[in-house]
């Protein structure tokens, strides 16, 4: 029987290098996941802007009717910032 290494009590003590453990903790990503991860979070986002702006101006009317604190701009904006969102996650996806 082979003995087994233990190791000192100096070894257990010091702490493991974040990067090291971060990147053993990388799993493999294939390219075909990649791809339709990333396909999903960009095509969500182009949905999301698409639906939005086109709910937003058949409720124009009655948003503006209600005198309400958040006019169509800030709408808008809160929209267009989900959708960017959404793309950087599709892109950030892709790439890591």
């Amino acid at each position: 029987m082979a003995k087994e290494k233990v190791p000192s009590v100096q070894t257990l003590d010091k702490p493991e290098d974040l990067q090291t453990l971060l990147r053993q903790d990388r799993g493999d990503d294939c390219l075909s996941c990649r791809l339709v991860g990333s396909g999903a979070f960009l095509g969500l986002a182009g949905y999301t802007y698409w639906s939005g702006h086109t709910q937003l101006q058949q409720q124009e009317a009655r948003i503006l009717a209600s005198k309400s604190m958040f006019g169509m701009r800030s709408r808008r904006f809160g929209i267009t910032g989900i959708s960017l969102g959404l793309a950087w996650l599709g892109l950030w996806r892709f790439i890591k």
